[in-house]
């Protein structure tokens, strides 16, 4: 079995219908219903429909595919679940990164007359301004992934980035015996959530001594071409590096993308996906640590539907999800999951 990591905090949900089902294939936009006869007596929420924009970073990243299935399965199953009301999902994320295309979004979905918003923010302080413009207007925000924490968002769902940055470098350790010479690769300087990440695995690297301090090397854009270029690069200048610590999977999106590195180095990566996972299969990769991806979407859906149903938050701001270890041993059973997330079973 691959290793799922105890919680990171003490934040727990306290939603209704947690239950996971299979993923939605749909179209953009999925209906789904709510009751709240428990909590409010006789009264129901009579033909009333939830609007909720979920925007991701990127419609070419997997992950944010599994998001979006995750999102699509939450609001048919409240449909089903809730008598009366009714969840609505409407998809809007750019083809590739673009903050600003993620601001105009928001505005627009505000301007729609929009319930709430659920967003991984590629640029926090970019989209900050347009975030706290929606929540002013009482347009529920929660984010996933990638945080704007300043935005008057009502929570924050997944990993605790600089925990899983540590728990990179602890796992990178362990395969390279803890010694040797790291190399660290990250993407968009400006993503919180990468940020986080480095630092985690920089600050964790100096818990050994027989560990260098990491060199970061970052590159844009964000796509698997430039991150393998850059590896390949800093590996040619840098014979003596005998670890990687990817905080983003970008490299193993494209095949061969390892040649002459794994040789000489153990790599860790985030993001068991299914081309990483074939590196992992192979032994090119040690170690990848995973986000809840699925989660993304259907949780984000769930706790703002409890709010705007229920009036219930969450018990903290910050909802910290559990991430997954997995190994060259446990990669094929990891797979198995995708076939749920990208809407195959």
């Amino acid at each position: 079995m691959f290793t799922r990591h105890p919680l990171l905090s003490t934040a727990m949900f306290s939603l209704s219908a947690l239950s996971l089902i299979g993923c939605s294939g749909g179209s953009d936009s999925e209906k789904n219903t709510g009751d709240d006869h428990a909590d409010h007596g006789d009264h129901a929420h009579d033909d009333i429909t939830y609007k909720i924009g979920v925007i991701a970073k990127s419609n070419s990243n997997p992950v944010f595919l599994a998001a979006k299935n995750g999102a699509f399965a939450a609001g048919k199953r409240l449909t089903k679940e809730l008598d009366g009301a009714t969840v609505e999902i409407l998809w809007q994320t750019p083809a590739m990164e673009d903050a600003q295309l993620q601001a105009q979004y928001v505005e627009q979905l505000v301007a729609s007359g929009i319930d709430g918003i659920a967003i991984s923010c590629t640029d926090a302080n970019l989209l900050t301004s347009a975030l706290k413009a929606a929540v002013d207007k009482g347009v529920i925000v929660v984010t996933f992934d990638s945080d704007a924490p300043d935005s008057g968002r009502m929570a924050y769902y997944g990993v605790n980035d600089y925990e899983a940055g540590k728990e990179l470098m602890r796992q990178l350790a362990t395969v390279m015996n803890n010694e040797g010479k790291v190399a660290v690769l990250t993407g968009n300087p400006a993503a919180t959530n990468l940020q986080a990440r480095v630092n985690g695995v920089v600050e964790q690297a100096a818990e050994y001594d027989g560990i260098e301090i990491p060199m970061v090397y970052s590159f844009m854009p964000e796509t698997a071409t430039e991150a393998a270029a850059k590896m390949q690069q800093v590996q040619t200048a840098n014979p003596d590096i005998t670890g990687w610590a990817l905080v983003g999977g970008w490299p193993l999106y494209t095949d061969n993308a390892l040649d002459g590195i794994y040789e000489n180095a153990k790599i860790a990566s985030m993001d068991p996906l299914p081309l990483p996972l074939q590196y992992a299969m192979k032994g090119q990769v040690q170690v990848l640590v995973g986000q809840p991806y699925y989660g993304w979407g259907e949780k984000s859906v769930e706790m703002i539907v409890d709010k705007l149903h229920f009036d219930r938050s969450p018990a903290s701001d910050m909802v910290i999800a559990d991430f997954d270890i997995v190994t060259t041993e446990t990669a094929e059973e990891f797979l198995k999951n995708w076939e749920l997330w990208l809407g195959k079973d």
